[in-house]
């Protein structure tokens, strides 16, 4: 990329208002060349920025780490002297966490700079298929971070950042903003596009989310939202228009949505962001260096697990979710896809050790403070993204953010939820269709307890799992493993300390 030439400095500081004052110096260098008069600038470029800015998304320790570690589904714990960090995980899992959380901070750094860049496009000449990719990007952005944060700074493109706060919308203006925006954009958008581009199919999957979640947003608390039935049916009515699209089928193997060719091989897959392995790639490696073992084939951090609260959840061991072992992996490291508990072996068949010669073998219990023998073993350790034996560190794996499967279970939960059913589906069936697809039984009732466990069978570790338990009530209610009811206010993350004295008109979420 080339050196930007702008005269204004961060846009993290000067757009968002992310950063304190000590860092008004620092220079972005990965940018785009824009004309001194700021008239003009390469569009195409600034795009690859903006949908660059999705590869937040895929490392361990931000965005991530607010979704999947404040849940049931992922656990950090502390083994000996590794993964404390000063009880950085611990906080999340236990939802202890406050402003002064460095991932809380780096979360609204990222998704702030992604609304930055896309919404910045739109001050230059672009053209109609540049304009809706940009509109898109923002939208998702203005979601996202309504999502975690309830409060969303934004701007006019190409207002003067040195001179002007932005404006702050809070979380029932900024999904409606969110949901305008896409609605008004869907005539433009493209049909047949690669995955990782902004399409309909990825504007309706986008809408359907955001209309299940409409009514926890408008909320004043989200803690008891009243599910209206106008919006459960724009829920269904996107749902079907990807249904009936006939783009997208259930996978015969699940792990194609998650292998180094996803990109090829998947028929589930409706918006992902690109990785170019070796060239151009986010952390997606993360996904399995983060929970395995420093001793199995392709090494790893031995941190995350997930906790006998959620696998016990599973009740078929002939759920390919729960584990498989894919004939282009499995073979030559080893290592099952889905959940590891157990002995470990490598490739030849023989029996893993850990670092102190003691059995590699992954327990289901597990603590926040592991010590003596079995420290390095305490926990079920999860591989869903199919490691990259090729490319290495800069993986291929595009990084899944909408799917086939989740599109049915949002129209499954609609219709539980008082939307009317189409298309001669029902709720039950629509997540029986899933289960069979998985190599389990269809025997779900369509129930809403039944549609929030299949989701977790089927979503784990995606991203997803606290807004689900959010939207069903048990975020703050329910306990698991070294974690109790705790505040209701902790459905919202706090605004980043240095940002209240930065931007004065964005306040403090509640209990912070």
């Amino acid at each position: 990329m080339k050196s930007i030439k702008l005269s204004i400095i961060t846009f993290l500081t000067l757009s968002f208002a992310l950063v304190s004052c000590s860092d008004l110096e620092e220079k972005i260098n990965d940018g785009v060349v824009v004309d001194e008069d700021n008239s003009t600038a390469d569009v195409d470029a600034l795009l690859t920025d903006a949908y660059r800015s999705l590869q937040s998304f895929h490392t361990q320790d931000q965005v991530w780490a607010l979704d999947e570690h404040t849940s049931d589904e992922v656990m950090g714990p502390t083994r000996g002297t590794d993964w404390d960090d000063n009880g950085i995980w611990r906080v999340l899992h236990d939802h202890t966490w406050d402003p002064e959380h460095n991932f809380i901070r780096a979360s609204w750094n990222a998704l702030g700079r992604g609304l930055y860049l896309s919404n910045n496009i739109l001050q230059f000449d672009v053209t109609t298929e540049q304009e809706v990719q940009a509109r898109f990007l923002r939208a998702f952005y203005v979601y996202k971070i309504c999502d975690l944060f309830g409060q969303v700074p934004m701007r006019e493109p190409g207002e003067d950042v040195a001179t002007t706060d932005p404006t702050v919308m809070g979380s029932s203006e900024a999904i409606t903003y969110a949901i305008t925006e896409l609605e008004a954009i869907m005539p433009n958008l493209p049909d047949n596009v690669p995955a990782y581009q902004a399409s309909k199919n990825a504007a309706r999957g986008l809408l359907a989310k955001m209309y299940l979640n409409r009514d926890v947003y408008e909320d004043d608390d989200r803690i008891d939202p009243q599910f209206k039935a106008a919006n459960m049916d724009k829920v269904i009515q996107y749902c079907d228009a990807i249904i009936g699209s006939g783009n997208y089928m259930l996978d015969s193997d699940y792990y194609d949505n998650f292998r180094p060719n996803n990109d090829q091989v998947s028929e589930e897959n409706i918006w992902t962001n690109e990785n170019i392995g070796g060239v151009n790639a986010g952390n997606v490696r993360s996904r399995w260096f983060m929970t395995l073992h420093y001793n199995q084939e392709i090494g790893g951090w031995n941190g995350f697990c997930t906790i006998a609260d959620f696998y016990d959840k599973f009740d078929d061991p002939n759920d390919v979710r729960l584990t498989s072992e894919p004939a282009d992996f499995t073979p030559m490291t080893g290592i099952k896809a889905g959940f590891l508990e157990g002995q470990q072996f490598n490739s030849t068949g023989d029996a893993l050790e850990d670092r102190k010669g003691n059995p590699l073998a992954f327990t289901r219990e597990v603590n926040y403070f592991e010590t003596g023998d079995n420290l390095e073993v305490t926990g079920v350790r999860a591989i869903k993204y199919i490691p990259d034996m090729v490319s290495g560190d800069a993986s291929d794996n595009d990084y899944v953010m909408i799917r086939y499967a989740d599109v049915l279970l949002m129209k499954a939960e609609a219709i539980a939820r008082g939307g009317a059913p189409t298309m001669g589906a029902s709720a039950a069936s629509l997540v029986n269709d899933i289960r069979t697809a998985r190599g389990t039984s269809a025997d779900a009732d369509g129930s809403l307890t039944s549609i929030y466990d299949e989701r977790g069978f089927e979503l784990w570790w995606e991203g997803h799992r606290r807004q689900d338990m959010i939207r069903f009530g048990t975020f703050t209610n329910d306990t698991w493993t070294n974690k109790t009811s705790t505040e209701s206010f902790r459905v919202l993350f706090p605004i980043p300390a240095v940002e209240l004295s930065a931007n004065p008109m964005i306040q403090q979420n509640n209990g912070y």
